[in-house]
């Protein structure tokens, strides 16, 4: 099969420190919600990816975990998951959050700039700052040593469709990797497990969101419109499972309930959801509680 010369397709990473909006960004350029998303730094977990498809190109981006110090063996594997996702790319992009760059954001615009593939500086929540000090950061950043310096909002959109451009432009002629309906490799199982978790860390208090994880316990089809779901939240302490649960359950409820109108737009169907709250204690450094819990790594 010839290749065809006229479409342009390759694997962009998407990185940056903690809570800068990289899921955010991943979902607008898909435009779909194939990412949880919170106010929580190191939502993301694990790499997601998305598919952004066009008439003449196809772009895969790969979200990662937030760049940190890991303190546990979770920790542990999101680094790894970065590095993993930064390997056989066509294009980097490092996000940089304008409202709040600090020292660890220039350490790793620093690093990353030493990367030998295209790279782009995304210097997002242009929306947050006033214009005068928006040209000072972009000044401040420009003998950093990136392709393009690309100032957008991943919320608003704006800017967005900038980068896909630019990102297009630089695209190699190459293949159709998926299909042009598939939005994510990611099974549902993994999606709906994630949307639980983005609920629980929407409402809970500061010191349980971190020691929060999902288990699907079962995904049972009953008709073509009906499905049950059951799935367990761990906990590391019983004084968690109690902030969790609520008084007299509201909290979970809560919980549950955001979670299924979630689950339902993204199966297509009525969702029974059955939520359960266990404790596991330092499951973070468990690799069994790791593995259990979908953390694994494919090496």
């Amino acid at each position: 099969m010839s290749e065809n010369k006229s479409f342009h397709s390759g694997f962009a990473t998407i990185v940056g420190r903690p809570n800068v909006g990289k899921s955010t960004l991943l979902n607008t350029l898909v435009g779909e919600k194939v990412a949880i998303v919170s106010s929580r730094p190191q939502t993301t977990r694990n790499r997601v990816m998305g598919i952004m498809g066009g008439e003449n190109c196809q772009i895969v981006f790969v979200d990662t975990p937030g760049i940190h110090r890991p303190r546990t063996k979770l920790g542990e594997f999101m680094v790894q998951s970065i590095e993993e996702a930064m390997e056989g790319i066509d294009a980097l992009l490092v996000v940089v959050d304008v409202t709040a760059v600090g020292p660890h954001d220039r350490s790793i615009v620093e690093e990353m700039s030493r990367k030998k593939v295209f790279k782009l500086l995304v210097l997002n929540k242009v929306d947050l700052v006033e214009p005068k000090n928006l040209l000072g950061i972009i000044d401040s950043f420009k003998d950093a040593g990136y392709d393009a310096i690309l100032p957008l909002s991943a919320k608003s959109g704006d800017g967005v469709d900038a980068l896909k451009a630019e990102l297009t432009a630089h695209l190699p002629a190459g293949p159709k990797y998926f299909p042009d309906d598939m939005l994510t490799d990611q099974p549902e199982r993994d999606i709906c497990a994630e949307l639980i978790r983005e609920k629980a860390l929407r409402n809970l208090r500061d010191e349980v969101p971190h020691g929060i994880g999902v288990e699907m316990m079962a995904m049972k089809k009953l008709n073509e419109h009906f499905m049950e779901i059951d799935a367990t939240i761990y906990c590391e302490r019983d004084s968690h499972k109690g902030i969790i649960i609520g008084k007299k359950g509201a909290m979970l409820q809560k919980i549950g309930a955001e979670a299924r109108t979630d689950i339902e737009s993204l199966l297509g169907m009525h969702i029974n959801l059955q939520l359960w709250v266990k404790v596991r204690p330092g499951w973070r450094d468990s690799a069994e509680d790791l593995k259990t819990l979908g953390y694994v790594r494919n090496r």
